[in-house]
């Protein structure tokens, strides 16, 4: 006979993490199954680097991160660890549009500030900006390891129970709830499903048994096997001198920002945004780095970053599990909640899609609307 579980939450990353944490701490039964350990080197949530910013074109989004950081303030404290060190964060660039993202920070009321490239090529010599910065001193850096693990322990302590090494192969209905099956031919069955898996979703979504009508109406999801480098100060006094930075043209969107424990705190971190190649699914990722990629980065660090070395002295690939629009995905079919809250964007939200992702599955709150597009699409039908 089957083990049992009242909520089964498939993947242990930021999303998986936080919504076992708030399942948990609302006093349900739940169980974590992990592919690998949570936080996995070839998951989307490893390592200790992460922006965590305010400033986005559409004010929804800023709204949520204001909203998510009351949450992570409420994390700190729980697990005795400061999770987000502060480091600011300046926008720039012909496409990034720095105008219009201070008056949605002034909008919301965000501490912000609006410079000319000269104003701020003086405050940050290191950086050659191009156009007027925004800059905005309440940006960090989010530890995406050490927030998991802390998010996990929480839920634990609160009753949840892990298994590590347990994979998912399909999950069928099974009278008024679901069996999880992994290929070694354990199973548990379950009252309520949500399935986080990052990037083996794309591979894993027919096995659900969502009903068609939902399944044809999800986004589509791809994932891409992006790259990451981190290039070292010249000057090493200057570490905590360096922001966390966007900078988008109509060339190449970069970003970067202090590499952390990640390559042992000597420099900072820099990538192209979606510059990886698509894959089928993150079981197809190969960990090699791309070259060309890898020149296209160096020759942006030797142009825009004067204070690095732009000979990268530690390199890794990671996983961009994508929307269409960037939205996350938060939908609910029946018993089974599908998370997909990645885009490149979703680790500073976790807190706040773990609450969303909790309160779809049980029932006692809301998601919004633009992560539903399968229900939408269905009640439209």
């Amino acid at each position: 006979m089957a083990e049992s579980s009242e909520y089964v939450v498939v993947g242990a990353g930021l999303a998986g993490a936080a919504t076992a944490w708030q399942l948990a701490s609302q006093g349900h039964d739940v169980t974590i199954l992990e592919r690998t350990v949570p936080a996995s080197r070839d998951g989307s949530s490893h390592g200790s680097a992460r922006i965590f910013r305010y400033a986005y074109p559409d004010m929804f989004y800023t709204r949520a991160v204001i909203e998510s950081k009351a949450l992570w303030d409420e994390l700190d404290p729980a697990c005795g660890l400061d999770l987000i060190t502060p480091a600011g964060a300046v926008d720039y660039g012909p496409e990034r549009q720095p105008d219009h993202l201070a008056r949605v920070l002034a909008a919301t009321g965000v501490d912000h500030e609006l410079l000319s490239a000269v104003a701020a090529r003086e405050r940050w010599p290191q950086i050659a900006f191009d156009t007027p910065v925004l800059w905005h001193p309440g940006a960090g850096v989010i530890d995406a390891e050490r927030s998991v693990n802390a998010m996990i322990a929480l839920a634990v302590k609160h009753g949840a129970r892990l298994l590590a090494g347990w994979d998912v192969a399909r999950v069928e209905r099974r009278g008024a709830g679901y069996r999880v099956h992994s290929p070694a031919g354990e199973a548990i069955d379950a009252g309520n499903v949500v399935v986080s898996a990052g990037g083996w979703l794309p591979s894993l979504l027919g096995q659900l048994d969502l009903p068609a009508g939902f399944f044809a109406g999800l986004p589509e999801i791809t994932v891409r096997q992006e790259q990451a480098y981190h290039f070292r100060y010249r000057d090493p006094g200057s570490a905590r001198a360096w922001p966390t930075f966007i900078h988008k043209s109509a060339a190449i969107q970069t970003y970067g920002l202090p590499g952390g424990r990640d390559a042992g705190f000597a420099g900072q971190k820099v990538a192209e945004y979606n510059g990886g190649k698509f894959i089928p699914s993150a079981a197809a990722q190969t960990g090699v780095v791309d070259p060309d990629n890898r020149l296209r980065v160096m020759d942006y660090v030797t142009k825009y970053l004067p204070g690095l070395d732009p000979e990268p002295y530690a390199e890794t690939t990671c996983l961009f599990t994508n929307t269409p629009t960037e939205d996350f995905l938060i939908d609910r079919a029946d018993g089974i909640t599908v998370l997909s809250p990645c885009s490149g964007h979703g680790a500073k939200f976790a807190p706040l899609i773990g609450q969303w992702a909790a309160d779809l599955a049980t029932g006692t709150g809301e998601v919004p609307a633009r992560f539903r597009r399968a229900t939408a699409r269905l009640g439209a039908s």
